[in-house]
């Protein structure tokens, strides 16, 4: 680990412009913003990030959640995972965001990981972490090592020649289909960026993973208000029952009035670069009633481009699988 300097922040206001002035202090200086530190810690000490600030957030008022004006949930950048799972609102209006986070990590890791830092935790894999590989990811230009390499658990969908890592998140597949929004707050002001606007594909730059900017903090999330009559599921598979990344995973809320899908929003974890959203697989689903059929129709439109590799071949029958059965017992459920 290399020495770093520390602040701790008292404000927002404070946090971001330490951020700012390490910027221009020294230009192209990585900051970094810390809350639970599950993930960054880990990467320091690997010598994989290099931060030469890190500003302390722990103290900043953002560890609220609070029903919004519009009817929908505002969710504090420093709620802990396992605070929100268990949150009474949470597990009645948007069941399957509690699901994903507790399908996620370990308890121990859901009592200190946050809701920011879930959304920025590092789309990795084995050589991202290990330095003397070559990974695109962190040295740009150096090579991907996946691609030739050990890539069973790798994306089939959003990759590209530089780069096929997985984001691991399961909190992210759910706030994906649940059309969340994140709020930012940055040296240029505030923004709210659509969750499925906020991730990035890797592309020729995949070192570069979502829309943040540098000294931007992300101060919550808001929920939309749900739809009174509508299930949701999150479902996930893997290769162990618990603290293990997904191979494939269904975030899907799914509403029907009189024996039609009405209104349908599906996303998948463990198969893409990104959580991954399908218009065209609920395009299918949409205004018709459910069947078995209809929920394989959906599920190839879901992966018609994926591009597996060699050893993650597998994923693709097994995503739709996942599809289709959580396609099955939501609408069942609804």
């Amino acid at each position: 680990m290399q020495a770093f300097n520390y602040t701790r922040a008292k404000s927002i206001d404070q946090a971001i412009a330490t951020a700012a002035q390490a910027t221009t202090a020294q230009q192209g200086a990585e900051i970094r913003f810390v809350a639970g530190g599950t993930t960054l810690l880990d990467l320091m000490k690997l010598d994989v990030e290099h931060p030469v600030q890190v500003v302390d957030i722990n103290r900043l008022p953002l560890s609220s959640i609070e029903s919004s004006a519009e009817g929908g949930l505002a969710i504090g950048a420093l709620v802990r995972n396992a605070d929100l799972a268990n949150h009474p609102d949470v597990r009645a209006r948007y069941p399957v965001l509690s699901q994903a986070i507790l399908a996620g990590a370990s308890g121990q890791i859901r009592n200190m990981a946050t809701t920011s830092g879930n959304l920025l935790q590092r789309t990795r894999c084995v050589y991202f972490r290990d330095i003397h590989s070559a990974c695109n990811k962190r040295e740009p230009g150096s090579g991907c090592s996946a691609l030739n390499g050990y890539h069973r658990n790798l994306a089939i969908l959003g990759g590209s020649e530089h780069c096929i890592a997985t984001n691991p998140s399961d909190m992210n597949v759910a706030l994906t289909a649940l059309d969340a929004v994140v709020s930012i707050q940055g040296p240029h002001g505030r923004r709210d960026v659509p969750v499925a606007e906020f991730f990035v594909l890797p592309g020729a730059t995949p070192q570069r993973e979502t829309v943040m900017e540098p000294g931007d903090l992300i101060t919550g999330v808001r929920l939309p208000k749900p739809t009174g009559h509508a299930k949701s599921l999150y479902l996930k598979l893997r290769d162990r029952a618990s603290y293990e990344f997904a191979l494939a995973s269904v975030a899907i809320v799914l509403a029907l009035k009189d024996g039609r899908i009405q209104q349908v929003a599906m996303a998948m974890g463990g198969v893409g670069t990104r959580p991954w959203r399908s218009a065209s697989a609920e395009q299918v689903l949409r205004g018709n009633a459910p069947s078995p059929d209809l929920f394989k129709r959906a599920a190839d439109a879901f992966l018609a481009s994926a591009q597996p590799q060699a050893d993650n071949r597998f994923k693709v029958e097994l995503a739709r699988r996942c599809l289709i059965k959580a396609m099955s017992d939501v609408s069942t459920a609804a």
